[in-house]
């Protein structure tokens, strides 16, 4: 029977990937740039190894986050103290997943911010919504949103 890692390990482990990505940087950089192997960040990563507070440190200061970050979002079941390891999960459980996560996402976040030119970027939003078939609101209609809100 496989065990599952501990959900607060995965979390953490979800969200240094997410940052690594967003930032840039291999899982070999990475783990140049903290002295550790790049298969130990793997380990992170998944979940697998737990992270010691030195090494989160050291990892936040690397990526520029607080450490507070790596705990942002976490999941009521994930936060929960009585947690044990549970069984791999199967089936439906397995194929949920945050999109967040996923690698695609992460690249084209981090390319789209990299575009300096507002107008640009605002102009790549709208070709996206177009070609995505679906009425997402526009930047422009989001940022009305905001201003009016914020008024």
């Amino acid at each position: 029977m496989d065990m599952k890692p501990n959900p607060i390990d995965v979390h953490v482990g979800q969200r240094l990937r997410q940052r690594r990505v967003l930032a840039g940087l291999s899982q070999e950089k990475l783990a140049r740039m903290v002295g550790i192997t790049f298969q130990q960040v793997q380990k992170y990563e998944r979940g697998a190894n737990r992270i010691v507070a030195s090494r989160l440190y050291q990892l936040a200061n690397v990526l520029d986050v607080p450490v507070s970050y790596f705990f942002e979002e976490i999941s009521e079941e994930a936060a929960n103290d009585d947690a044990e390891p549970q069984e791999s999960l199967v089936g439906a459980d397995a194929l949920s997943h945050d999109i967040m996560a996923e690698r695609e996402t992460l690249e084209l976040v981090r390319i789209y911010y990299s575009i300096e030119n507002e107008q640009v970027r605002r102009r790549a939003f709208d070709l996206l919504r177009a070609l995505s078939n679906r009425n997402a609101p526009s930047i422009d209609d989001i940022e009305d949103n905001r201003a009016a809100g914020s008024m």
